[in-house]
Order: C-alpha cells, then structure tokens, then sequence
C-alpha cells in the first residue's frame, strides 16, 4: 500500500517535542506535509526561537518515523511564532514588548546577572528580537558584561531614550546615566520611580523578549518591581547550596503572591569542572535546584557549570554565548533558554482577560 501524506502527518503529530513536552498535535505546530518520490517536506512552527535546533529536531523527527514504521525522508523547515503572554491583571503590557521575563533571585552571589545576560544571547541568537534592562539600581552590572561601560544613551527627542546595542540586544542600565564610581544612595520608593522610568521611557521597539535583570533579594523594592512591572513569567536563579535554596523559595513565593508565573529554577554552579585535568566536582552540593524545582511544580530549566571562563568572559565584556557559542559552557545557556522559551509558549493564555465578566442575578 503506497505511502499517503496522511500517514506521515498521523505519526508526526505523535512526535512529542522535547522542549515543549507535548505532542506536535498538541501544540498545533505542524503547519505543512508534502510527500513527493519518497521525501516528505513538512513545516513545524513553534512558540519559542528556534534557529540553530534544525538539525537535532529533524534528526528525532526522522528516528521517529522509523519507530513508526514509516519510512521517508524528511525535509524539515522550521520556524517559530512567538506571541505576547498575560501579565497581572491590574497591569497593561508594554507597547511594543511581547513578553517581559524577570530573572530574579533570592539573595545576591549567585550568578543571576550573568545568567540574564547569557540568557538573553541565547535568545537573540536563536532569532529572537530581545532586550535587557537592569534593574539593580546598587549595583547594576550589565554595563560591564557586555563591553558597554562609559557609553551614554541619547534621546533624539528629548523625551524617550534610545537603549544601547550590544551583540545583538537592546540594553539599558541605571549604571549608563550615573557615574560608576559613585555610590548610589536612594531610598526604596527612588529606586523604583527610576526603574519603571527606565523601563516606560526607553525605546525598546518591537522586542518578543525583555529580560529584567531584578535585584537581588525579596524585600520591599522587589516586591514593588513585581507588582509595577508587566511580567509574563519570571526565572529563579539559584546555587545548590541549602542557604540559597531557602532564599530561592521565598523568591518564588514573592512572584505567586503577585500572580506572576514562574517559568522555571536554573541551577547556577551546580558542577565545577577542572580547567587542568577535567574532573568534576559539586563544590556546593548537588540536586537542590531539582528539588525546589519539584517542590513548587515548575521545570528544571538548567544546571549550568561553575567555570572560572564564564566570570572571565563576563567581565572581559562578552559573555560565553557571545564569545565562545560553540563551547559546553555556552551550550548549557543555550539549552535552559530553549526550556525557559517553551515554559512560556506552554503558558495558557487567560482567556478572562478576554471576555468581560457577566454575573447573573436571581431576582
């Protein structure tokens, strides 16, 4: 019986996609099959960046098939769609800005700016229009991660500011328009006027992502951030030491109590590889991240290294996706930005926000 395009449809609809974790039926990403002499041509779409995942996809797409029994070579032409999420109820999305995603931890030392800005790379490189904007007022560290200390922002008009460009990322910082070597000294109501400035009087353009490297901590100025800011979701940062990983529950309780939904726990310095003879050591201990992870109910998004050339990197001015995209250091970004990018395409969209509530009463 001659092979239809109905047959490779049914078993790549059964094809379940590693980073969404659904079926592609399920996440209606399968926009085209041709079959034509023996080679099938399909077309997948899919809510996340998707540039440089061609060819590992088709691969698991063409073992697929043979499990199925169906045998046809594939011609994959993949692309992606990525839409705007919800934000809280009580706040509009930024104009222009798809979805904003926070990346926030529970105390400071454990990596979170380098983790936002690498982060954010990934996307970008991964096709994605995407910015960053740093949010810690005290010690804002984006400047010098990517090689953008002393330079100013301009305002052509005089009333919104143009972000500064950087490897491919729209970037702006508090550390841009004050003197790096002056203190900042402000109360908490100062600092969060000036980060909900930054944030509504730059020009961002037409962005999908915009990554909000939060400051470090749960007190008042974050818990402020997360009810001003329009978040769609929001990514813990944290090491697997016990002290970190009890800071890190009560970021993720911060973000439930301003309904933000947490994409997902990154694990930083969870194995230190020897740069000498290669062994591996899990210098803060192991496993906490997947525990918190399934503790609140949220993915595991990744375990990223501790290599003494991610802090040289950062501080040389380009971060590890940006100077070295092939190396492993630089893949494990890659990969927790894939996972954090389908976390949100996974999201429900709230359809309330949609439809005015009716209430009906008895009379």
């Amino acid at each position: 019986m001659a092979l239809t395009e109905a047959d490779v449809r049914s078993a790549l609809e059964s094809f379940v996609e590693p980073y969404l974790q659904q079926s592609l039926a399920q996440a209606g990403a399968l926009r085209a099959v041709q079959l034509h002499s023996g080679q099938a041509a399909i077309k997948i779409e899919l809510g996340f960046p998707t540039v440089g995942y061609a060819h590992s996809l088709q691969s698991a797409l063409q073992q697929h098939l043979a499990a199925c029994g169906v045998n046809v070579e594939l011609t994959l032409d993949l692309g992606s769609r990525i839409v705007p999420h919800a934000v809280q109820r009580s706040l509009k999305p930024l104009a222009g800005v798809k979805n904003i995603v926070a990346v926030a931890s529970g105390k400071g030392g454990v990596g979170k700016s380098t983790v936002a800005v690498n982060l954010a790379l990934a996307w970008a490189a991964a096709g994605a229009a995407v910015g960053i904007l740093d949010a810690d007022i005290y010690g804002p560290s984006q400047p010098l991660m990517l090689g953008l200390r002393d330079q100013k922002p301009t305002s052509p008009d005089g009333k919104r500011i143009l972000p500064l460009k950087a490897y491919g990322l729209s970037a702006m910082s508090i550390g841009f328009l004050v003197d790096p070597a002056q203190a900042v000294v402000w109360r908490g109501p100062m600092v969060t006027q000036a980060l909900t400035q930054l944030l509504g009087d730059t020009d961002w353009g037409e962005l999908d992502y915009l990554v909000v490297d939060m400051p470090p901590g749960t007190g008042d100025i974050q818990l402020t951030l997360a009810q001003r800011v329009p978040v769609a979701g929001a990514i813990i940062v944290t090491t697997p030491q016990d002290i970190a990983l009890a800071d890190a529950r009560k970021g993720l309780a911060m973000f439930e109590k301003v309904s933000v939904p947490v994409l997902g726990i990154i694990e930083n310095m969870s194995v230190h590889v020897c740069s000498n003879c290669g062994q591996t050591d899990h210098i803060f201990g192991s496993g906490g991240g997947a525990r918190i992870a399934a503790e609140f109910g949220v993915p595991l998004l990744g375990e990223l290294p501790l290599d003494s050339r991610i802090q040289q990197e950062a501080d040389s001015g380009r971060p590890s996706v940006a100077a070295d995209p092939s190396s492993a250091r630089a893949q494990a970004y890659i990969e927790a930005a894939r996972r954090a990018g389908a976390a949100l395409a996974n999201r429900t969209r709230d359809r309330s926000l949609l439809f005015p509530k009716i209430v009906v009463e008895d009379t």
